[in-house]
């Protein structure tokens, strides 16, 4: 039985991938990747995942509160921003590395490939071999706008 992360990442590339006019589409979509659910998960999954829909599709957009979401926990929790290649390590003080993490994954900055959260550490791997360097600096303006 999949579990709800594996049903949320493929609603994410059936959503990214083509249009998705309706839930009950999306339900179709699914079942046809091994996922029996029903309208209402579904519904709760969009919910949850930020999906908006956007005219006649469902989009993942965000919006200004997301962006001052990242904003506050960057300047709270980042104590320091390092880059090498494509990849950028954030230190956190103890125990806040994985409210960093979400809340990087919740702005969902493009070129990312995912996040990995320690204890006091995050990594966060980029598609570009040398898309680190771009990346420390946005999310170090970022943390600077709050």
């Amino acid at each position: 039985m999949p579990d709800t992360a594996a049903r949320r990442r493929a609603i994410r590339r059936i959503i990214e991938t083509a249009p998705v006019r309706s839930q009950a589409q999306l339900v179709d979509d699914l079942s046809g990747q091994g996922f029996s659910v029903t309208q209402a998960t579904v519904s709760r999954d969009l919910g949850a995942m930020g999906a908006r829909k956007n005219g006649d599709r469902y989009t993942f957009r965000r919006g200004p509160l997301e962006d001052r979401d990242l904003a506050r926990t960057i300047s709270e929790y980042a104590e320091s921003i390092a880059a090498s290649a494509n990849l950028v390590v954030i230190k956190t003080p103890p125990g806040a590395a994985q409210v960093v993490a979400a809340a990087i994954d919740a702005f969902d900055p493009q070129g990312v490939l995912g996040t990995v959260a320690g204890d006091d550490t995050v990594l966060i791997v980029t598609a570009a071999v040398d898309g680190g360097a771009k990346l420390q600096t946005q999310l170090e303006a970022i943390g600077a706008a709050s």
